[in-house]
């Protein structure tokens, strides 16, 4: 099943998209709901961000590929952690798919894109074993973890280098009943394919990662936790295209645009 937010005129709604449309809902995915008679076309619905996350979480250095690779660009020997390297993310730079990417003005030439699968948290998760922790995921969406590599390296905390407005496309909904071991990735730039990767080849499982973070933290219905890229990713500029797609869940897709 495929779950959306989207708004018509003025009202924001919960749905679920069949085909080329989608039928509104009374309540959320997450709890008890009512399906509508409320039925549009996707075309005539601007499609929001698919969750509006409690807490949104995210995980670097997931996949080998891509840490020996920004090790090889460093010229450093490639790091691989023993355990999840968890951060966080802002709701403020959060934006939906066919929305468009800001590019600040004093940002520097490596404006990079990062295709990665989001798990939606569907139950509360606190103290869970990986297997239980891989039960409480409700579905998947797709994340662009756009950063800013010149800030990122002067700025420990990722406020300006990845949570800047705009900087977290998310989208385009949410899919349930897949699994990442059978999900491929895709990058599209400006059309041109660029990196295709087994979206399930993680170093770390989206199960252990939910399960490390439910150590300290409780998860709950409706968080976000991002899971990391493969690959070496290159520069975006204004004017680009970008798509992430995943099997099973569908094509994320934003322009970069220059800041005023």
């Amino acid at each position: 099943m495929l779950w959306c937010r989207f708004q018509k005129d003025k009202s924001v709604s919960c749905g679920i998209v069949e085909g080329d449309h989608v039928t509104a809902i009374e309540g959320d995915p997450f709890g008890d709901y009512r399906t509508t008679t409320k039925s549009y076309r996707l075309a005539d619905v601007r499609l929001l961000v698919p969750v509006l996350p409690p807490t949104f979480y995210a995980i670097g250095s997931n996949y080998r590929n891509h840490v020996e690779g920004r090790a090889k660009t460093k010229g450093t020997a490639p790091k691989f952690y023993d355990s999840p390297r968890v951060g966080y993310r802002a709701n403020s730079a959060l934006t939906a798919t066919n929305e468009t990417i800001v590019k600040p003005k004093d940002a520097g030439e490596r404006f990079e894109y990062e295709g990665e699968l989001v798990a939606v948290i569907g139950k509360p998760v606190r103290n869970a074993t990986p297997e239980e922790a891989t039960r409480a995921i409700f579905g998947w969406t797709i994340g662009n973890d756009v950063t800013e590599r010149d800030w990122q390296s002067k700025d420990p905390t990722n406020l300006r280098a990845k949570n800047a407005d705009t900087f977290k496309p998310m989208g385009p909904w949410i899919a349930t009943g897949i699994e990442p071991a059978a999900m491929t990735t895709r990058v599209r730039l400006n059309g041109t394919p660029l990196h295709t990767f087994p979206t399930g080849n993680m170093l770390f499982s989206a199960g252990e990662v939910i399960s490390a973070i439910s150590r300290t933290n409780t998860l709950s219905p409706g968080d976000v936790v991002w899971l990391g890229t493969d690959e070496v990713p290159q520069s975006l500029h204004a004017g680009d295209v970008i798509e992430i797609e995943i099997s099973g869940i569908g094509v994320l897709r934003n322009r970069v645009v220059a800041e005023d």
